[in-house]
């Protein structure tokens, strides 16, 4: 199959297209650098040409409420009008667990409005709802520097590792359209403020965390298990350990 994996040299889409050719697959790497805007639609009429498959891994370089909005929406309307164009078979985006259940984050409300798009167009599509990456962790523990510490939410969340991402991703794009989600989280759910704890003390950070119920995460306050899968979930099977491991190896080559 030929499958366009628009944001294909990002932190998933890098895993996608290389679990894609692995499996045999034309697996065809769309970005702004390779000519083709998802947002504009240039170069998408050429790079769609014969595809049977697209992938939207792409994510936004704005953080603005409405900055973002805009960005997911009209990509999305605009990949969608190419693809019925080029005939295209099957939509697959990414999108985040939870994201309808923190409606205070304007980047989760994007996101709701990105899936949106997908149901109501024309195009046959699949949706994977991820949990957060574990290569995130280090951000989402600086979101919360203070002064010579980390205040974090205690909020759970449950890390999967971008590999599993994108080869979840690569299973779904060489099937049928789902028409609707799957979800897939990692294999262990713990407070925010635990994972820090966790790769600090992994990484030799002696800064202190501290557990705030009231700290916001990307924006909105966390209650609980907002961000962690439902019932029949897919789950990975990396754990923070042996992420963490193939980290250590990257970094030594």
């Amino acid at each position: 199959m030929k499958i366009v994996v628009i944001g294909g040299s990002g932190r998933a889409g890098a895993h996608v297209v290389r679990h894609l050719g692995a499996q045999g697959h034309e697996a065809v790497a769309a970005s702004r650098t390779t000519g083709v805007d998802a947002v504009t639609g240039e170069g998408l009429a050429e790079v769609l040409a014969d595809a049977d498959a697209v992938v939207d891994a792409a994510n936004a370089s704005v953080w603005d409420d409405d900055a973002v909005l805009e960005y997911f929406t009209t990509s999305t309307r605009t990949m969608l009008a190419a693809e019925r164009e080029a005939g295209v078979g099957h939509h697959l985006a990414l999108t985040i667990v939870g994201a309808d259940r923190v409606p205070d984050s304007g980047y989760m409300r994007a996101k709701v409005a990105q899936e949106a798009e997908i149901e109501a167009g024309a195009v046959p599509y699949s949706i994977l709802r991820t949990t957060q990456f574990f290569e995130f962790l280090g951000v989402i523990a600086e979101a919360g520097a203070d002064g010579d510490g980390v205040r974090l939410s205690t909020g759970l969340i449950q890390p999967v590792a971008a590999d599993e991402v994108g080869a979840t991703m690569a299973e779904l794009a060489a099937g049928a359209p789902v028409g609707g989600r799957v979800e897939l989280g990692g294999p262990e759910a713990l407070p925010i403020d635990d994972w820090a704890r966790r790769l600090f003390a992994a990484t030799g950070d002696d800064r202190a965390v501290v557990s705030d119920p009231r700290a916001r995460y990307f924006g909105t306050e966390l209650g609980g298990g907002e961000l962690t899968p439902g019932a029949g979930a897919r789950l990975g099977a990396t754990d923070f350990d042996a992420w963490l491991a193939t980290q250590a190896h990257r970094a030594g080559r």
